[in-house]
């Protein structure tokens, strides 16, 4: 998450420790889409006909993986949003935990070659 930028900047001396914004520090390119796509999440989790289509390709773990995230992140949005944060914080919280789900796909799955 800290190569995305999508970690916490901090600013520390002795016991106080200050924390800002994200870094914003990385490749901008792929924390842009993590963001654009952490928006979708707003919505229920569900399975379209495009996204059924789209999976019958997949190994069975990568499909597992991608249910739970769904399943997981449409949840911390409504939750989060109910907690009263605003909705871009809310939405870079989601990338952020998006970009795990990636990387656990990631390490699952033996690239095809």
């Amino acid at each position: 998450m800290a190569f995305l930028g999508l970690v916490p900047s901090e600013r520390s001396t002795g016991d106080a420790v200050k924390r800002g914004g994200l870094t914003l520090a990385g490749n901008q390119r792929a924390r842009r889409v993590l963001v654009e796509g952490a928006w979708a999440y707003r919505y229920p989790a569900r399975v379209t006909e495009t996204i059924r289509v789209r999976l019958e390709g997949l190994p069975k773990p990568v499909r597992d993986v991608a249910w739970k995230a769904q399943t997981r992140l449409c949840a911390r949005y409504r939750l989060l949003t109910a907690g009263g944060k605003k909705a871009p914080i809310v939405v870079a919280a989601i990338a952020r935990e998006m970009a795990a789900f990636l990387w656990a796909i990631g390490h699952q799955v033996e690239p095809v070659r």
